[in-house]
């Protein structure tokens, strides 16, 4: 193979900071052994898919060739990946041109005879599964002196996460429709050495997942095997088959762990650049439509009476789609989401939540939610009672929040109302922004009480009692601040804005104590009450 045709096994043309350029077996050696920072081309929405893709193409070569032991050196994984391929000597699935298209090429199924790819795609940007709404939410075919890794990443990214495309352009099996997107929940080793790191370390991660997938491959594959995956030689890259039209893989010829392909893409040199064409199919790449995503992904939450696997739709990891997941119990936690066998149970980790945003042809944006959780409580998340228990305390924080919300909403409301109390609800919609700006505030603090509410609970009764007040005490002070801030801009006639804004500091005040006579039993309580004032 020439220089042209960017062979990822022997040509170092990914950069890692700080290593810089390497092949990818020298990647997964850099992993393997840590040294790796950060990987300074990859945009934040494909790192998902990034991660997602090397675990499992390092746990199916490492399993392939019998081996649990990560190899520390890069010719050692060029071996193993090798092995997945042994029917092409020239490393045909492991470049990114192939100029015979009867042949695979990185991430590229064969073209069959007589089909042609018709559009033709002059950038990696252009190419990647991002679709938006507006081409200011993320600028589109800008990456004209794009690098080969910029169409790796691109590769990943659309063939392993992809959703509905359009006419003819399907998704992948993990997914649970056409306008879903992949999900990973995960769990990721926290830092030892410093705990304000809240960022994994991309080997350590990397080092875990693949551990426990081999680890727990046989118990996988007995939970799953009712899908039909056969336990050994299942295809493991399903680029190297060839994909006639209409024809589809179905997974009692797949891998446990397979990567998919979802599109017909190839990609070509011309004029010294690398280009793209792709083209659509009649069928989805793997016969899984009917399963909704429920195909054994790793990182993927299922429905649990639905049998579906999660969407995050348009919405964001916030403290009430990490509570439905975690603790209400309607979810099957994925396997890389909970403490293995091979793991302590004492160490802190950080749950990793990221995916698209995703709608009708659209997307709202990148998601992503990095939570530390103590060893306690990740190794709660896996036994039925003590999860409920969670679920409860998360509830009653809700709930809080919830009277805390309605205290700003009725306060504001009725200052628009010009003080006219049996007016309020007309002006409901006018206190949005602040429920939003509450809403905030309570997410980012959320957990961090829930886990120390957890913690109280063996001190007993007092110690629980002592960190409910805790939270109601910080709420407080945000709602208090977000009250104040707000007020002046509330649209009043000015006749009437004094008393407008009398009775709603009234208003404010007496709901909350109300709801929450503890917060004025003390001049010392948290969230001090002269803010109301």
């Amino acid at each position: 193979m020439s220089q042209t045709n960017w062979n990822v096994l022997t040509q170092p043309f990914l950069e890692v900071s700080p290593v810089g350029w390497v092949s990818l077996p020298g990647l997964l050696a850099c992993l393997t052994r840590d040294e790796i920072d950060s990987f300074p081309a990859l945009r934040p929405h494909q790192a998902p898919a990034w991660h997602m893709f090397l675990v499992q193409l390092a746990a199916l070569a490492l399993h392939r060739a019998g081996t649990s032991q990560l190899p520390q050196a890069g010719p050692e994984w060029a071996q193993a990946l090798r092995g997945l391929t042994p029917d092409f000597p020239g490393d045909e699935p492991w470049c990114l041109v192939v100029d015979d298209r009867n042949l695979p090429a990185f991430l590229q199924p064969p073209v069959p005879a007589g089909l042609t790819l018709k559009t033709e795609v002059s950038t990696p940007d252009s190419l990647d599964l991002l679709i938006t709404s507006r081409n200011h939410d993320l600028k589109q075919e800008v990456a004209r002196q794009a690098e080969a890794q910029d169409w790796v990443f691109a590769l990943v990214s659309l063939q392993t996460c992809a959703n509905f495309g359009g006419n003819k352009n399907y998704w992948v099996a993990r997914v649970n429709g056409a306008y879903s997107s992949r999900t990973m929940f995960g769990l990721a080793p926290m830092s030892q050495e410093n705990y304000r790191i809240t960022m994994p370390r991309l080997g350590s991660w990397f080092r875990r997942d693949v551990a426990v997938l081999l680890a727990t491959r046989e118990e996988e594959w007995n939970a799953q095997k009712f899908r039909g995956y056969p336990a050994n030689r299942g295809l493991a890259l399903t680029w190297v088959a060839p994909w006639e039209e209409g024809e589809q893989l179905t997974l009692d010829h797949l891998d446990l762990w397979f990567i998919e392909v979802c599109r017909r893409v190839r990609l070509r040199m011309y004029e010294g650049r690398l280009l793209g064409q792709s083209g659509n199919s009649i069928k989805m790449r793997i016969m899984a439509k009917d399963l909704h995503g429920d195909v054994g992904d790793p990182w993927a939450p299922v429905y649990v009476s639905e049998v579906k696997s999660f969407s995050l739709a348009e919405r964001r990891f916030d403290y009430r789609v990490l509570i439905d997941i975690l603790f209400s119990g309607d979810f099957k936690m994925p396997l890389l989401a909970q403490i293995s066998k091979i793991e302590s149970h004492q160490a802190t980790m950080l749950l990793v939540a990221e995916a698209i945003s995703s709608g009708k042809n659209t997307t709202s944006g990148f998601k992503s939610r990095i939570l530390p959780i103590g060893g306690r409580i990740s190794r709660a998340l896996t036994l039925g009672p003590k999860r409920k228990e969670l679920h409860e305390l998360a509830k009653a924080q809700v709930e809080e929040i919830e009277k805390f919300d309605e205290a700003l909403r009725d306060a504001l409301a009725l200052a628009a109302s010009g003080g006219q109390r049996d007016k309020i609800r007309r002006h409901y919609s006018k206190t949005n922004s602040a429920s939003a700006c509450l809403d905030r505030a309570a997410d980012e603090i959320f957990f961090d009480h829930l886990w120390r509410r957890y913690e109280a609970q063996e001190e007993g009764g007092e110690a629980l009692k002592r960190e409910a007040e805790r939270f109601t005490g910080n709420l407080n002070a945000h709602a208090t601040a977000i009250f104040n801030a707000s007020l002046p801009g509330i649209p009043c006639p000015s006749l009437y804005r004094p008393r407008a804004e009398a009775r709603a500091r009234s208003k404010f005040r007496s709901m909350i104590r109300f709801a929450f006579p503890e917060l004025f039993a003390s001049r010392t309580t948290e969230g001090d009450n002269d803010a109301l004032a």
